[in-house]
């Protein structure tokens, strides 16, 4: 069983809790219910977005996500784990990259995960064998990502796609990188989540 479904971006955290965590919460408990052999979880590279560009990030570091959204992505994976841990389900979280058909902007010359690329790890995620819980970075074999993608050579999968072949036709493709600067780029600024927050009811 694949779950792709769910809010993509940042939102108001009651309506990212509603449909991406409680909605995951549904796929698992129904997959269990049916003995279904494997789920595949659609995680995000936004869970550990507040860490340096000049940092390589193991799946198996603390999450540092970069917003409410990439909160619910965390809880996606807790969930994901608990229904390993407890019920046996074989579970795999791709955390995945910035899908598109080309990288278009400077950072997708770290995240961009392309079509083809996007499809074998889907397909790794479902037909690898043994995997009891695994959490797995999607993305392009691009020369400048800051991502280990030791997790999903363990499903059996190996990017063939590089960013870097498009990155004369991308803007700002030859500033020099900041290694300071956060992987999650506009995602993890302060702006990009207090624009979602909801402000309590006055009081009566």
């Amino acid at each position: 069983m694949v779950h792709l479904a769910g809010l993509p971006d940042e939102a108001p955290l009651v309506d990212l809790l509603d449909s991406n965590v409680l909605g995951t919460y549904h796929v698992l408990e129904a997959a269990r219910r049916q003995r279904v052999g494997r789920v595949v979880l659609a995680s995000s590279n936004r869970v550990t977005g507040f860490y340096p560009v000049g940092q390589v990030v193991v799946p198996d570091a603390p999450v540092r996500p970069d917003g409410f959204y990439g909160v619910s992505k965390v809880a996606v994976e807790a969930l994901g784990r608990l229904y390993a841990d407890k019920f046996g389900l074989s579970v795999v979280c791709l955390r995945i990259g910035s899908f598109e058909d080309e990288p278009t902007e400077a950072r997708h010359l770290a995240t961009w995960l392309s079509p083809r690329d996007g499809v074998g790890f889907i397909r790794a995620a479902i037909t690898a064998s043994d995997v009891h819980f695994l959490a797995a970075y999607a993305v392009s074999a691009n020369t400048r990502r800051f991502w280990d993608t030791g997790a999903g050579a363990q499903l059996g999968y190996l990017p063939v796609d590089d960013a870097e072949s498009c990155a004369a036709k991308v803007p700002g493709s030859d500033v020099p990188i900041d290694a300071a600067a956060l992987q999650g780029g506009a995602y993890a600024s302060t702006e990009y989540s207090l624009r979602h927050v909801v402000a309590p009811p006055p009081p009566c």
